[in-house]
Parts: C-alpha cells; sequence; structure tokens
C-alpha cells in the first residue's frame, strides 16, 4: 500500500462539484506559486528540497555526536521552544513510544527543557538529573529566547560544575545560526560543538534539519530512513495534479470548509504515541494561518480517551468544525483479548479478538457518528509508525500547510504576533531599552 493515502468518503458529502472545482483552481495557483517560489516569505521555503538537498557533511557529524551522546549519558536534555522541540518530542514519541523514557532501552533518556517558564518543571527536571550523567543539546537561532536562555544558563551552571568547563564542552552541543547571535559567538568561544539552523527554514519546518535529527538519532531512530521517507514524499508530492496528490487535495478540503464557515479543524488519532505529533501540527497551522484576522484553529484529540470528554460537543455541539483523523493501518504489535469465564463485562464476543481490530471499528464507528451528527471528516491513513513513514507525513503536512496558506491569501512563513507577547514580557521584567513601555503597562494594571 502507499505509504500515505487521503481517504475522503467521510467529506465528500458535504461539498458540491461547485466548490470543488473553485478551491481546486486557486490550490493550484497557490501550489505554482510555491513552485515558483515567488510568493511571500519564499526565502524560507528550504525545506521544499531538504530531504535531498540537507547537508551531508553535517548530517554524518549529527550522528558521529549522537553516538558520543549515547555511549557517555543517561540523559540527554533537549532546550527549546515552539519548533526548536515539538518536532522532535514528535517524532521519538511516535516512532518509539510516549513512554519513552520509562521503556528498557540502550539508549539515553530524553528530556526536554526550556519550553516554559514554570518553576516546578525546572525543578523536578533537575531532581531528574541527580546522580545522572547529563548532555544538553540547546537549540535557539539567536540564543537570547527567554525560555531556553534560561534553562540553558541553569544547566550549563550544572554541567560546569559537575564535569568542570573542559567536561562540559565534551557534553554542550549547540543549534544555532550558522554565523550570526550571541549563541553562535557563546559557542565558538567555548568551543561547544555546533550545528546550523539554516536561515531559508523556520523554526516550525525545521525537524527535518540538526534542529530535530540529533536529539531524534540519541534515540536510536534512524534518521536515515526519516529523511528517505521525506524523500519519496518530496517525489510523489511535489506536483500540481489537484485530481491525485494528497498534499494538494488535504489544502483543498481545508480551504473549502474554512469558507464553508468552519472556523476550527480537530486533529483526531486513535493512538496516544500520536499526542505530541498533533502538537507539532498545531503550531506548524496555527503559526502558519493564523493572522490577518484569517485561519482555522487548530485543535486536537486522541480517541477514544476524549470521546469520554468531547464526544458530545463534537457530535451534538456547535457546527463549526471538521475533524482529520490520522488512522496508523500498522501498529507493529499484537494483543488478543483474553476469555473471562465470569463474563462479568459482558465482553466475551471480543475473546480472542486484536485490540487493534476493537480499535479500529471504534474509529469507523465514531466517523460514521460524527459525519451523521453533520461533521466532515477527512481520513488520512499511514501505513505504519515507521521512521520512513513519519518522514513522509512530516513533509506531507509541510507541504499541504505552504499550498493551504497562500490559498488562504496569508504569508505561511511569518508570525508577526507572537512578537507583541515578548515586548510586554520585556517590559514588565524591566529589560533595557523597554522603559517608557514598563510605564505604560504598569498603569493599566493599575
Amino acid at each position: 500500500m502507499a505509504v500515505l493515502n487521503l481517504n475522503e468518503r467521510f467529506a465528500k458529502a458535504f461539498v458540491n462539484e461547485e466548490e470543488l472545482a473553485a478551491t481546486a483552481k486557486d490550490v493550484r495557483a497557490a501550489y505554482g506559486t510555491v513552485e515558483r517560489r515567488d510568493g511571500a516569505g519564499n526565502d524560507f521555503l528550504g525545506w521544499l528540497d531538504l530531504p535531498e538537498a540537507y547537508d551531508k557533511e553535517e548530517f554524518a557529524r549529527i550522528l558521529s555526536a549522537a553516538d558520543r551522546i549515547k555511549k557517555s549519558c543517561d540523559i540527554l536534555v533537549v532546550i527549546g521552544i515552539g519548533g526548536s522541540y515539538l518536532g522532535a518530542r514528535a517524532v521519538i514519541e511516535f516512532v518509539k513510544s510516549p513512554l519513552y523514557n520509562n521503556v528498557k532501552k540502550d539508549t539515553p533518556d530524553v528530556y526536554f527543557a526550556g519550553n516554559s517558564i514554570s518553576t516546578a518543571a525546572l525543578t523536578e527536571l533537575l531532581a531528574l538529573c541527580e546522580g545522572k550523567d547529563i548532555c544538553v543539546n540547546v537549540i535557539s537561532k539567536s540564543g537570547t529566547t527567554t525560555e531556553p536562555a534560561v534553562a540553558f544558563r541553569v544547566f550549563r551552571a550544572l554541567l560546569e560544575e559537575k564535569y568542570g568547563v573542559d567536561g562540559a564542552r565534551e557534553r554542550i552541543f549547540v543549534t544555532t545560526d550558522k554565523a550570526r547571535g550571541t549563541l553562535k559567538q557563546f559557542s565558538t568561544e567555548r568551543g561547544y560543538e555546533t550545528f546550523v539552523v539554516p536561515d531559508d527554514v523556520g523554526g516550525r519546518f525545521s525537524v527535518l534539519t540538526a534542529v530535530g535529527l540529533l536529539p531524534i538519532a540519541v534515540a536510536g531512530i534512524s534518521v536515515t530512513d526519516l529523511m528517505a521517507g521525506a524523500a519519496k514524499a518530496r517525489e510523489e508530492l511535489l506536483n500540481n495534479d489537484v485530481e491525485n496528490n494528497i498534499a494538494l487535495r488535504y489544502a483543498m478540503y481545508r480551504n473549502i470548509f474554512y469558507r464553508q464557515g468552519k472556523v476550527a479543524e480537530v486533529m483526531v488519532s486513535y493512538e496516544p504515541c500520536a499526542a505530541m505529533l498533533n502538537e507539532w501540527w498545531k503550531q506548524l497551522y496555527g503559526e502558519s494561518e493564523g493572522k490577518d484576522g484569517k485561519g482555522l484553529l487548530p485543535d486536537s484529540v486522541i480517541f477514544s480517551t476524549d470521546l469520554h470528554s468531547l464526544g458530545q460537543f463534537i457530535q451534538d455541539g456547535t457546527r463549526t468544525m471538521f475533524e482529520t483523523v490520522l488512522s496508523i493501518e500498522d501498529m507493529g504489535v499484537q494483543f488478543e483479548i483474553p476469555n473471562d469465564e465470569a463474563n462479568i463485562d459482558g465482553l466475551n464476543f471480543l475473546s480472542g479478538r486484536e485490540l487493534d481490530f476493537v480499535n479500529k471499528q471504534a474509529m469507523l464507528g465514531t466517523l460514521l457518528a460524527h459525519n451523521d451528527g453533520g461533521v466532515p471528516n477527512l481520513l488520512l491513513e499511514l501505513a505504519d509508525r515507521s521512521a520512513y513513514s513519519m518522514g513522509y507525513l512530516i513533509y506531507f503536512f509541510e507541504l499541504a500547510c505552504a499550498v493551504s496558506g497562500y490559498t488562504l491569501g496569508v504569508n505561511p512563513f511569518n508570525q508577526p504576533g507572537v512578537e507583541s507577547y515578548k515586548k510586554n514580557m520585556f517590559a514588565l521584567l524591566g529589560k533595557p531599552g523597554y522603559e517608557s513601555e514598563k510605564e505604560k503597562l504598569t498603569k493599566r494594571l493599575k
């Protein structure tokens, strides 16, 4: 079977031929903008060719560094926020397990820091690191983003106290700008090994760069397979065939539903290993499309768990959403439901059945019920949870996001809104140069 298939069966009843034709025309034009690289934000399209045009020398250094980390550390602490950590964590939990740090393995635990300003989260992670050998991978383009910068201060001091300045140097790996920024300058002065955040790849599109590849490799996942899957997606999806290209058709349906008045897209999976993939997807689409007063709100659920909390609203609440369901066709494990002589739960009719069969029937039953409730559903059928399939899925989502954003009429590669809160936070914290803003904000808070 194909690595990924878009099943439109549960969406077709909600669109008509006129909508399909009109939006297909717009999507084809949007793809042309991507292909020609002449649209807004076109200097951030480096991810398009990344699966084939990546830096082979750096890739070899990533594998070498990952081997050294695996041999010398019990814990790798990955410091970053947003696209600097979501992609790596999504891949690790999807391919390996959401319980990766708790299962028996021959690779280090991988923990993520610098993605909040929580005192409790930081101190709890420091407690977990007590008595362990630690390495750090700090990921920041500039080195001045508050959350990761604070975490790096803390863990750098911890490593220097534990191993000395020279010892810490061998345990700190920095992913940052190629030539500019305070973190790059500091890393050069200290002699840390550095990897590059490419200038033409934005953070939320960066999982297939060193940003994601080093932590993923440390977790024992084949980054060669990951890149090969992405390369296969590039080969199959870089064309303007709206009738058959699943990335373009996904972008088309999203924009049709948006034009119909839908305000939210809910990403659904029936496997807990996809929870962080959902979080990565939410940043990718939310930050790419949520601007200029436009965009679908990206939300996510894990069924059947969330059917017992949000199922009622999705079934009978306001008709403002559609769902995209990710089905993993082969989970790679089997579990047979045992027989119970007492049959106290009345479920002996399931005895001997594979648990995944039950999960798939729950998915189909829910798709039909939500359709009956007036909720359109797109079904993404992924072959398995291998690194190869994950690479394909990542590229699919990235390409569809760029095309969907241009179809919507926004620049998919900027994020002007995120600067507003930073400006206010710096002013309230008393950062030099923000004195006048602090005075204004202080008055507002009285």
